[in-house]
């Protein structure tokens, strides 16, 4: 199993970036990823910023980490892709039927971040069934 570290998950998404703006050609991967860089204009020049694999990014500041989002993105359209866990593509068509696909994965993203907080608090897997629960939960509101 592939267990990259927080630098090579980062510096993935530069590479990927520098590749898509030097018109090279990108592995399946690296095109799921930039079409994600795409719908994030404001992670652009951070892309373009080699020193960005280094930063650190704190919710007590109120920052977003744009890696940690990205690769969650990339989590989530693997989960839809394969429908794992169980249920996440229905929870997902529910969620497109009144949100576009963008605003869905967020609202996925969401509940994956919930679950992972509670997974990690209370020293426990994944909660799946909750998971699943949270989505259609956001897709209620």
């Amino acid at each position: 199993m592939f267990n990259p570290s927080r630098e090579q998950v980062r510096q993935f998404f530069v590479e990927a970036w520098g590749k898509y703006k030097q018109k090279q050609l990108l592995s399946p991967l690296e095109s799921m990823a930039v079409n994600l860089m795409q719908q994030h204009p404001e992670y652009h020049d951070l892309l373009e910023n080699p020193d960005a694999v280094h930063q650190d990014y704190s919710v007590e500041k109120g920052q977003t980490n744009p890696f940690l989002h990205m690769s969650m993105h990339l989590a989530i359209q693997e989960q839809l892709s394969i429908d794992q866990p169980p249920g996440i593509k229905a929870a997902y068509d529910r969620l497109v039927a009144t949100l576009d696909p963008h605003e869905a994965m967020h609202r996925i993203m969401d509940a994956l971040g919930e679950v992972i907080w509670e997974a990690q608090r209370l020293n426990k897997p994944l909660d799946n069934e909750r998971y699943i629960e949270l989505i259609h939960r956001y897709a209620a509101h």
